[in-house]
């Protein structure tokens, strides 16, 4: 069936009139009933269009007009979450959809909405085309020596043209699948028999190969039945979330359960794997991983990884590509102590299967740490801030509780006992946090002044200011920083840096997060005929307002951007706000008042040099250099060669690369422990081994000893 989109006069009445007329002939459906959670309710949903229609233009940091420009982006972003891969729709189908393409505010506002349904129908039509394709393929059986190449980046892909064409893609797609499930049966066997994988044709090993298809033909079928069974509801609520992310990446429409897995997430009550999780484009994206976590100690789950399927230990895995993420996080939850194996997709393109026991997040391990480093006479100290942590519940309830900034203050009085002379602060990976603790700890190494200005969508500006004049440490200050430092660590490093107060160190620039977020409750904000007493319309995500340093750049977009830069594991990565569709840009403000530090500090321009020589000449940061530089060659060969000899070299080369990186210290966590305390075990190898640090020192050392820096903080 043909779909063509609605084509409304802009003239015939003002869009205000239009939604009260809309309101006035649609009140009564919505008292007269109130809808189960799981069925699904037009007039719910057209409320829903109405409600994003008003609030997102009005509300947002932007105030950007719901307009044709705003419905390509909309369209863009729900196009890409309903087929990500372009497994299903041909090119036709898609230029059919292409008649909605500007036509995504006229129906929001009217709340007629229509694209999820032609959406829906074109897709189900395609599933069901497929399906009757895998059988008759796999049943054919492939030619496994027999050198072809298959596209598998999404973004260089094009929509089929015809059916033909599609099926092609199926039977590339089923032939890399069944080899690679054929690879992981050898090597699942290889500990009790050590000479299996010597000979990986298929003629040595033709049970394997038989398991293989079979696999591989049941996990399809189950997800092709998965993918038709969304329900109309699913389609509806991914076109509200688009219409919410096509305003900026961090705006979003939050159904009532997604909110309620929002609201578990900031519980911490959850026992899990301890990964921040995004739906990006239709697949499920690790976005940070939480300090404490069961995934921090395992070390192999990392932020930009593309979680591809879920399994309990040997059990069966169940493919979670474009899957929901509230469905995808109940594969991925589970008891304490039990085992789940996620199948990831590596930036590079590279795939491994990365078991992971589940645990709840050890909140001692998310708190500030410190340790001293001995150089010579000298002691330096060492300070990990992994998160700006705050109880708020407790807090307003008179309850005690921890926070960082009271941590850090006494961790910086035991580093001051010890009479250090140099200090390194750790941010890396800081995804960040409370803002009143970023401007509090910003506190304790200046004497008072502005640490940020913040912006709210109706151009106000205000300054938020460290009123303490004291000062916890005024000695020589190195800050590390990495393309995972967000938020309110990249306030923290911008105003340290602003001052003159801090000598930062890191990869190129930091994530780039420069906006706030509030949540409004769709139902409390209906004020009309108390339509609150509606069922549960979900929740709006919503940035509104925006961060700017003390010399009035916003660290949104660019974020930080070191005063030495070092090579970077991360480097590879096209990671942070620059890359995110439909990030809000950066600008600037007027600079506020500020006097530089005046204090013990280290001299920019001659430890830049310094600095430099040195990670040039250290053979971890080539290690580096050579790691990243393969990252991003293999990132680059999306084009793939799918063949017998050639995967196996290439898993061959994968695991000789893993291993190379994990010997030069380069990777983290083996999912062990040999019952030491696995935080003061970190820390001690972290503070000994890692380069980031190692360079910290040597410049510290290097200004002593050059006059570049100041003795002992007093």
């Amino acid at each position: 069936m043909k779909y063509r989109a609605p084509i409304f006069s802009r003239r015939a009445l003002p869009v205000c009139a239009l939604c009260a007329l809309f309101l006035l002939t649609f009140i009564t459906a919505c008292q007269a009933k109130k809808a189960a959670p799981e069925a699904f309710d037009e007039d719910r949903n057209q409320l829903i269009a109405l409600i994003l229609s008003q609030q997102l233009p009005a509300q947002h940091f932007s105030h950007e007009s719901l307009d044709d420009n705003l419905s390509r982006k909309a369209f863009d972003l729900y196009l890409r979450q309903l087929d990500p891969r372009k497994r299903f729709l041909l090119q036709s189908d898609v230029n059919q959809l292409n008649a909605f393409a500007t036509h995504v505010d006229d129906e929001l506002s009217r709340g007629n909405v229509v694209l999820p349904d032609a959406g829906m129908e074109l897709l189900n039509d395609r599933i069901r085309q497929v399906k009757k394709l895998i059988d008759p393929l796999l049943d054919r059986g492939f030619d496994l020596n027999h050198l072809e190449y298959l596209e598998i980046e999404p973004k260089k892909l094009t929509f089929a043209e015809n059916r033909e064409a599609l099926q092609e893609r199926w039977r590339l797609t089923l032939k890399m699948q069944v080899i690679d499930t054929y690879f992981d049966l050898l090597e699942d066997k290889k500990a009790q028999q050590p000479d299996i994988v010597k000979q990986i044709s298929p003629e040595h090993h033709p049970a394997e190969l038989k398991e293989a298809i079979k696999k591989v033909r049941e996990s399809t079928h189950r997800a092709l039945n998965r993918l038709e069974q969304q329900s109309r509801q699913d389609h509806y609520d991914r076109y509200f979330d688009a219409v919410a992310r096509a305003f900026d990446p961090h705006s979003d429409y939050m159904a009532p359960s997604s909110k309620e897995d929002f609201d578990i997430q900031m519980s911490g009550s959850l026992e899990g794997i301890g990964a921040l999780l995004r739906e990006d484009d239709g697949l499920i994206k690790v976005i940070r991983i939480i300090p404490g976590s069961a995934a921090e100690k395992q070390g192999q789950l990392q932020a930009e990884d593309t979680i591809l399927a879920v399994s309990e230990k040997n059990g069966e895995p169940v493919d979670i590509s474009e899957m929901r993420i509230r469905e995808a996080v109940g594969y991925i939850r589970g008891p304490k102590g039990t085992e789940v194996r996620l199948t990831v997709q590596k930036p590079d393109g590279s795939k491994r299967t990365i078991p992971i026991i589940r645990d709840v997040v050890r909140i001692e391990e998310t708190y500030v740490k410190s340790t001293v480093v001995k150089q010579g006479k000298h002691a330096i100290g060492y300070l990990r801030i992994p998160s700006f942590y705050r109880d708020f519940v407790a807090q307003s309830n008179g309850k005690e509780s921890r926070n960082v900034s009271d941590d850090t203050l006494a961790e910086l009085i035991k580093l001051k006992q010890q009479k250090i002379s140099g200090l390194i602060l750790d941010l890396r990976n800081n995804g960040g946090g409370a803002l009143t603790d970023a401007v509090q700890i910003s506190g304790l190494f200046l004497p008072g002044g502005p640490v940020v200005q913040v912006k709210d969508s109706q151009g106000s500006v205000r300054v938020l200011e460290d009123e303490d004049p004291d000062v916890a440490y005024d000695g020589p200050l190195i800050v590390l920083v990495n393309q995972f430092s967000a938020s309110a660590s990249e306030i923290l490093a911008a105003a340290l840096q602003d001052y003159g107060r801090a000598f930062i160190i890191g990869g190129e620039h930091t994530h780039g997060k420069g906006t706030v977020q509030a949540m409004m409750d769709m139902n409390r904000n209906l004020p009309l005929l108390h339509l609150q007493k509606y069922d549960d319309l979900g929740a709006l995500k919503l940035t509104i307002q925006k961060f700017y340093r003390i010399n009035g750049g916003s660290t949104q977009y660019k974020g930080v951007e070191p005063d030495l830069v070092v090579p970077s594991m991360f480097d590879y990565l096209e990671t942070g706000e620059k890359y995110m569709d439909y990030s809000l840009p950066w600008d600037q403000v007027e600079q506020v008042d500020f006097a530089q530090w005046n204090g013990d500090r280290l001299i920019t321009e001659q430890l830049r040099q310094k600095g430099t020589q040195w990670a040039e000449k250290n053979t971890a940061f080539q290690k580096i250099r050579q790691e990243t530089g393969k990252a991003k060659a293999r990132a680059k060969q999306t084009h793939v060669a799918v063949f017998l000899d050639g995967m196996w070299q290439e898993r061959l080369e994968l695991a000789a690369t893993r291993k190379e990186a994990k010997d030069a210290g380069l990777l983290t966590g083996n999912g062990e422990d040999d019952g030491e305390p696995v935080e003061e075990k970190k820390l001690d190898e972290l503070v000994a081994t890692d380069p980031y640090i190692q360079v910290a020192l040597f410049l510290f050392k290097d200004g002593r000893n050059a006059g570049l820096s100041a003795g002992a903080s007093r």
